[in-house]
């Protein structure tokens, strides 16, 4: 699997956290919020994204965590 940070406008409510299973939010600076998850491939990270977009949710930021 590889980690994911998703950076959105706003503030991330409890339908989009449930959208999003295995994603957690963190709060970010600027009203934004961060959402940090693990895929298991590409497919999977364009559905996560898709499920944002159908939530009207506005994607600021997407890109690939390394691990330490």
């Amino acid at each position: 699997m590889t980690r994911y940070e998703i950076t959105v406008e706003g503030t991330v409510g409890s339908v989009v956290v449930a959208a999003l299973e295995g994603f957690e939010v963190v709060s970010a600076p600027a009203g934004r919020s961060r959402l940090v998850g693990d895929v298991v491939d590409q497919a999977a990270l364009q559905g996560a994204l898709h499920q944002l977009s159908d939530l009207k949710v506005d994607i600021i930021d997407v890109h690939r965590v390394d691990d330490p």
